[in-house]
């Protein structure tokens, strides 16, 4: 759980450049899961031992010049809203233009810290003709070269000294998050669970400035709520865009152990829908899928099979989840959506003793070896799940390299088949032995 830093600046700055370069190291390992990054605007970024999530706010503006204007304020006030840290880019070549003033008024009003940076500065002279930008009333700032990376270095000294230190909180008690795409019944689906009089026990001020922590006990549960202020802000933005439901809930998913997918069944899993199941697939968090407003679905072009049939079919490979029908309208099944998010929480935090999984695990090897790879055959002697706070098996043998993805993805299916990992990513490491 790291800060979240946000990239903002107009169109054609470089800020996607910078964007890629700042997270390919990373994704380059972490993203090898199925060899896609499904959103090209988010990503995990580490400096000196100290991780953040970045966001690019760009690339999703289209449109005329005023509309670009508007869109730009709009972006700049959310990240304003939802990051810790703000990098803010201008190009050289063009200077201090009109929109980039617009930008540096916004943020010349907060107090969160700003990194002005300025892009394509790759000769002395260009340095020099950087000093303009000290125009724009945010005092001091950085220049670099997005494309070859000089200069990148200062920046991200300076941005990593003033991200926050994240607390983790001391409670053992699951954080569920309720996330989906605006007016698919997330408040409903709170308030459905606090119940009018409200069963909360406490506030606990958040892990992070704006995210509060509302712990419930009911239904003989305890957990607490990860509730985004997005849920009690009137946001200022019209949340219709795409980007910035799913923006919203970066912090959500980030600070839970498990998600609550929840969608409108009369729009289905959408693009925007599977955006943040990726999010927080990719986030190695729990999920469990709930479908609201079944009741206004046509019954009879529409079964439930053939609804989650769909649904499995858009999450491949990670298909093991939990997909639970509701009426948050009716209080249908709202119980058993907090039962299910409870037993993949378990599911997440399960610890399989060695000597079990090896015995478990190595007969299944056996009978179906990885397949030899230019002549030369892999054996694997011995398994392990690792210390971490989601699941995670380490495979040992002779030629980790030669191991593909479709072998990886059998084992997989075989630790799911044998134990209960319901709603809960797994990850499979080869290692040396």
């Amino acid at each position: 759980m790291g800060a979240i830093v946000a990239i903002v600046g107009r169109p054609n700055v470089g800020k996607s450049t910078f964007f890629n370069r700042l997270i390919q190291r990373r994704e380059a390992i972490v993203d090898a899961v199925s060899g896609v990054t499904r959103d090209r605007h988010y990503g995990k970024s580490d400096w000196n031992g100290k991780e953040f999530s970045v966001i690019d706010t760009g690339g999703y503006v289209v449109g005329s010049d005023d509309v670009f204007e508007k869109e730009i304020d709009k972006q700049v006030e959310l990240a304003i809203d939802e990051a810790d840290a703000i990098i803010f880019m201008v190009d050289v070549e063009s200077g201090v233009t009109g929109m980039d003033e617009d930008v540096a008024k916004l943020l010349r009003r907060v107090d969160k810290p700003v990194f002005l940076t300025i892009n394509k500065v790759d000769n002395a002279k260009r340095a020099a003709d950087a000093v303009e930008f000290y125009s724009l009333g945010l005092g001091e700032y950085y220049t670099l070269s997005s494309i070859n990376g000089s200069g990148s270095g200062e920046l991200l000294d300076a941005l990593v000294k003033e991200l926050p230190d994240v607390v983790e909180p001391d409670d053992e008690l699951p954080r569920f998050a309720v996330v989906g795409r605006p007016n698919a019944g997330k408040s409903s689906f709170i308030n459905a669970l606090i119940g009018e009089d409200r069963y909360i026990v406490t506030d606990i001020a958040g892990t992070t400035r704006d995210s509060i922590d509302t712990k419930y006990n009911r239904f003989g549960f305890e957990f607490n709520l990860v509730d985004t202020a997005g849920i009690r802000r009137k946001a200022k933005v019209k949340e219709d865009l795409e980007f910035y439901s799913v923006m919203r809930s970066v912090r959500a998913i980030e600070h839970a152990d498990v998600c609550i997918l929840l969608l409108d069944a009369t729009r289905g899993f959408d693009g925007q829908v599977q955006n943040i199941f990726w999010l927080a697939q990719r986030n190695h968090k729990g999920v469990v899928i709930l479908v609201n407003k079944w009741d206004l679905v046509e019954k009879e072009t529409n079964t439930v099979r053939d609804f989650e049939k769909k649904i499995r079919e858009a999450m491949e490979p990670f298909v093991d989840v939990p997909i639970l029908f509701i009426s948050v309208l009716n209080k249908q099944r709202i119980f058993k959506a907090i039962e299910t998010a409870v037993e993949v929480y378990k599911n997440r935090s399960k610890k399989i003793v060695t000597r079990k999984l090896n015995d478990v695990m190595l007969p299944i090897i056996e009978n179906r070896p990885p397949p030899a790879y230019k002549g030369k055959f892999v054996k694997i002697k011995f398994c392990t799940q690792l210390p971490s706070v989601y699941p995670q098996f380490a495979f040992f043998c002779n030629l980790p390299q030669y191991v593909r993805e479709p072998y990886k993805r059998f084992l997989e299916n075989k630790l799911r088949e044998n134990y209960d990992f319901t709603g809960v990513p797994i990850t499979v490491f080869m290692r040396k032995k």
